[in-house]
């Protein structure tokens, strides 16, 4: 085979390959066009009013592009009600609405996600942890929201009421859950979703350690701060904990914590302060 011969079939056959992995994106694009060109129901746009008091504050413009991240969401994964709940649209609406926040300004969608799971009210699940001298021992977690790697959040419905009713009080689990998600799409959650590439990731990397290790070393000197002390758990705790405050209360993080509502900023390519 001559090199001209072997080169053009070396470009066919990577023009077939590009062709193939593009299809599934365009016709991913075309179908969520699709859904947002449908009109947004009247019911739905009064769950909103009436559960999510925080998108009355967006401008229009927002709002609108909220309304459509929750028609795709609503329209590609499934809610599952669990311990004998019926999952109805209100159920579904009111937390396709929060976790569409996070999606205002980055865009896309949540990666992995496959399915929300939805309890009644709080739920349990087991626990083990090693103790001393190599002993297991097993106990339960009553928890309000879990997020899983494989593509799972599970939330409690009492709570999804709660974090949202309070728009200001900077706890919401919804959008503490899904920035787990958001923070899932490579891995295990660990503090450290896309922000962008090269500089913008290092960046990311090296403030985020710093305020955590900022926050961790304040609350040992039992200094007061906007953070919950749950966010020291983890880098990833660290950055959903973070995420809910950057939406609800946006100007009390940036006046406490100017670096770190920078970073998010980056993240969700957003400024919830100016709203």
């Amino acid at each position: 085979m001559s090199v001209l011969v072997l080169l053009g079939f070396l470009v066919v056959v990577a023009g077939l390959t590009g062709a193939a992995l593009l299809g599934p994106t365009l016709a991913r694009m075309r179908r969520r066009q699709n859904i947002t060109r449908q009109p947004f129901p009247a019911a739905w746009r009064e769950f909103v009013r009436r559960n999510v008091p925080l998108v009355r504050e967006l401008p229009a413009t927002q709002q609108l592009r909220l309304k459509k991240h929750i028609q795709v969401l609503l329209q590609e994964v499934p809610f599952i009600g669990c311990a004998g709940l019926e999952v109805t649209d209100e159920i579904r609406v009111t937390i396709a609405a929060q976790a569409a926040f996070l999606l205002l300004g980055r865009g896309g969608s949540f990666g992995n996600l496959r399915e929300v799971l939805v309890y009644p009210g709080h739920f349990v699940v087991p626990r083990s942890e090693a103790a001393a001298g190599g002993v297991v021992r097993d106990g339960r977690d009553v928890l309000a929201g879990q997020s899983w790697q494989r593509g799972q959040v599970i939330l409690a419905w009492t709570a999804v009421q709660d974090g949202a009713a309070d728009p200001h009080d900077g706890a919401n689990v919804v959008m503490h859950e899904f920035a787990h998600q958001l923070d899932q799409v490579t891995g295990a959650a660990n503090g450290a979703p896309y922000v962008g590439r090269g500089v913008l990731q290092q960046d990311w990397a090296t403030v985020m350690n710093r305020e955590f290790k900022a926050l961790v070393a304040s609350l040992a000197r039992d200094e007061p701060s906007l953070i919950d002390p749950y966010a020291t758990a983890n880098p990833a705790e660290f950055f959903a904990v973070t995420t809910e405050l950057f939406f609800e209360r946006p100007a009390a993080l940036a006046a406490e914590r100017p670096a770190l509502y920078e970073q998010l900023k980056c993240c969700y390519r957003l400024d919830p302060a100016a709203w």
